[in-house]
């Protein structure tokens, strides 16, 4: 337990390789969007917005009626990563560590790299920080962005290249584009898996007034079911960050096209949860954090002109488990299963529209509320029973007149969430990990406060602390450290010019109790990052500078 005080503000293998891809293998591209419900896409009938680059998937590839994710953005990335559910992986939330993907999990990039792709992640990670979570231990040779589970600003932020601290170049879903455009062109001889994971529409409501212009005096047309509930300027601001997504989608699908590598690449599209905020989604019940229709939803598009036949509507359950097997599948990438997987490949539904796949459940949970959907029904997690197949706003009960089904969907949840329970429960509240890389950072996110000291925001992901005013007060971080031996450590901090002259002391317990000591010579206290591109009101997302203070001697 590593002990700060007194100042006043602070800081912020399961697979074995059998073969390998053929010397043509297919490129493969993600785009994974943050918080963008179903419906927020035009291809899915909302006349709100235009994002024909992202429709334009669909319409030359294939497009899934039922294809699910998790409630949430961390386990959604577990699952998909891994093709397993999420309690498995050790992801069990969004902050405070418990997006942290086990190192032991092999991870899509890991099977890609393996067979000889270049390999890269351009955005948002959430599934883990400190090395050894961090995406460039993950398969990743390449990784732009941040790790957290969301960001606080969104226009030339502080960033992570490859572990080191950066400062973005502009709108951050443009200049994750930019790098991954880079990644594109400097492997374009090679196999490459670029994988596009935007941070938007997650709050902060961001965006230029490029984009916002259009929707800035906007009455939606289309609402959410209960349009009493809706937010109409985060409907503006999502709107539009949207529309931005999709003018970067077209970016990298124009540059497929000037490199001549259209017809040598699968591209996938989805999003992480159902939209953020009330607006309109098809009318289903529920947005994101719920476990409804609504929250779990997602479009899935995926265009490969070689294989995949243009405007192939694929009908089956699917999921983003099934999105691993299906890839390596699609990549003609043989493997020998070491570990056990829970999504399948749904590659042959591509080539066939008459295809089908054996019947099965799919499950989710959130805060202890758990859904199963089969092909045709779901069982809510108050155990109401809905045919999806005619009720897709989950508006009639039919569990009376589908009592067997209902039962049988009962137990087979019963019997899913007592597993993922007993998977789960030896990840809970683990420590922190440092000395597993050459440098580690412990941001604020991952700290106790103690005494009067306060976060800048009621959510930990983005934040710092604050109101350090008393000796008694202290911050701790829970570490392993995994190798012995002495530490220089640095502190970020501001300070007013009146707390000059203040004194820091960090030390360690659990170990030889070692204690180290340095005085604030030098006052630092920027302003707040400027607010005026966020729309909406009553933001809690507070971004500023700090300055680093190297403490005196090792510990």
């Amino acid at each position: 337990m590593c002990h700060f005080k007194p100042i006043c503000i602070a800081l912020a293998l399961g697979f074995t390789l059998v073969g390998s891809a053929a010397a043509r293998s297919p490129n493969v591209v993600i785009f994974l969007t943050d918080d963008q419900g179903w419906g927020d896409l035009s291809f899915n009938g909302n006349t709100n917005l235009s994002t024909p680059n992202v429709d334009s998937l669909a319409r030359d590839g294939a497009w899934f009626e039922n294809f699910y994710v998790c409630a949430v953005c961390a386990p959604t990335r577990a699952e998909f990563l891994t093709g397993r559910y999420h309690p498995r992986t050790g992801v069990s939330g969004v902050s405070r560590g418990s997006g942290r993907l086990n190192a032991d999990e092999t991870t899509m990039a890991d099977v890609f790299k393996s067979a000889g792709y270049a390999t890269g992640a351009f955005g948002k990670w959430h599934n883990g920080t400190q090395s050894p979570y961090h995406p460039n231990d993950r398969g990743f040779d390449e990784f732009y962005g941040f790790t957290s589970g969301h960001w606080g600003h969104y226009f030339s932020p502080p960033l992570d290249h490859n572990g080191k601290n950066v400062r973005g170049q502009g709108y951050v879903v443009d200049d994750f584009t930019d790098h991954a455009l880079r990644f594109i062109e400097e492997n374009h001889n090679q196999p490459f898996f670029c994988y596009l994971p935007y941070n938007t529409p997650h709050s902060p409501m961001m965006i230029g007034d490029e984009f916002y212009d259009k929707f800035k005096e906007l009455d939606p047309v289309m609402k959410h079911r209960a349009p009493e509930k809706e937010d109409v300027m985060m409907t503006r601001a999502a709107l539009a960050m949207c529309e931005n997504i999709d003018w970067n989608v077209g970016r990298v699908l124009e540059k497929l096209d000037e490199l001549e590598l259209r017809d040598d690449t699968i591209v996938l599209y989805f999003s992480d949860n159902g939209p953020n905020s009330w607006r309109w989604n098809g009318g289903m019940k529920g947005r994101k954090g719920s476990v409804d229709e609504g929250g779990l939803r997602s479009p899935l598009h995926i265009r490969w002109p070689a294989r995949v036949k243009s405007n192939t509507k694929v009908t089956g359950v699917t999921a983003a488990i099934d999105l691993l097997p299906t890839l390596i599948d699609m990549a003609g990438i043989a493997l020998k299963p070491a570990q056990l997987l829970d999504g399948r490949s749904f590659g042959s539904l591509l080539g066939d529209e008459s295809a089908k796949l054996p019947s099965r459940n799919l499950f989710s949970h959130w805060r202890e509320r758990g859904t199963v959907r089969s092909e045709r029904f779901r069982l809510d997690a108050d155990g109401k029973l809905y045919d999806i197949s005619n009720d897709r706003g989950q508006k009639n009960d039919v569990s009376a007149k589908h009592s067997a089904e209902a039962a049988h969907l009962r137990k087979a949840l019963d019997e899913h969430t007592k597993e993922m329970n007993a998977v789960a429960a030896p990840y809970a509240d683990r420590p922190f990990t440092v000395g597993y890389a050459e440098s580690t950072t412990l941001p604020a996110r991952d700290g106790v406060a103690h005494g009067s000291i306060q976060r800048s925001s009621k959510a930990p992901n983005n934040s710092f602390f604050q109101n350090w005013i008393s000796t008694d007060d202290s911050i701790t971080w829970d570490i392993e450290v995994g190798q012995e031996g002495s530490y220089d450590a640095t502190v970020y901090y501001a300070c007013a010019e009146g707390d000059v002259g203040a004194h820091m002391q960090l030390s360690t317990e659990g170990g030889d109790d070692s204690l180290t000591e340095k005085v604030v010579t030098k006052a630092f206290d920027p302003p707040l990052y400027d607010k005026s591109k966020e729309r909406v009101e009553k933001s809690h997302y507070f971004v500023k500078d700090f300055m680093p203070l190297r403490m005196d001697g090792p510990i």
